[in-house]
């Protein structure tokens, strides 16, 4: 089985992807990691983030790799865990920038097809049009923006991985969120037999509900 989740930064595709993978035994993706990955090596071999051929290039060559179980995911780059790495400030900015190129793109749905064929939860912005677009159950969860930034500003502060005020964490989201929407390549939006699901003043586990009855 497949099950794709799509949705904007914020709306809980993590968490609940974790959840649904631990509740069904399926492998859990989530591909914003691998992304952010790509980000991190762009930014320890020092290349200019404008140069999308050599971003392309480096995504291609790379080696990124998903191992353990939902809740205790670890990502490796080249064989080392940069699970906490790829989870800086620094990362989720440049993130933001690679996942634009279409090269880069085009190599992380390689990679999560040929991982995903075993049976996966998978959540990004792109897995239900994309990535899988016979996928078994599409999901795509959304939530008020001025919610979806207080559960980031609140996570970041847990983990103490941003200074960020939460007016600043609303403001770089609204951002991330117009350019996932208007990118030409694989944009952010709602495929059309996707079940949407607005989690605004909802629990995980109404929202976790409401998934396993639809599955």
């Amino acid at each position: 089985m497949i099950i794709a989740i799509d949705g904007p930064s914020g709306s809980g595709k993590s968490t609940l992807g974790r959840l649904l993978a631990r509740a069904l035994d399926l492998l859990y993706i989530d591909t914003g990691s691998m992304y952010r990955t790509v980000a991190l090596a762009v930014i320890e071999a020092r290349i200019d983030p404008t140069d999308a051929a050599a971003i392309t290039a480096l995504a291609n060559h790379v080696e990124i790799d998903l191992k353990g179980d939902p809740d205790s995911l670890s990502v490796l780059l080249d064989g080392h865990d940069v699970t906490e790495q790829i989870r800086t400030e620094l990362v989720t900015e440049m993130a933001s920038v690679v996942s634009t190129i279409p090269g880069v793109r085009r190599a992380m749905v390689e990679r999560q097809r040929a991982i995903g064929k075993r049976g996966a939860v998978l959540n990004g912005r792109d897995i239900g049009t994309v990535v899988f677009p016979d996928a078994d159950v599409k999901f795509f969860l959304d939530a008020a923006p001025e919610e979806r930034a207080e559960r980031r500003y609140i996570e970041d502060q847990q983990k103490s991985s941003s200074s960020a005020t939460l007016a600043e964490t609303l403001a770089d989201m609204m951002e991330r969120d117009r350019r996932d929407s208007t990118r030409a390549d694989s944009p952010l939006k709602v495929a059309d037999d996707a079940i949407v699901i607005d989690s605004t003043g909802k629990t995980i586990e109404e929202v976790l509900s409401e998934m396993l009855k639809r599955i």
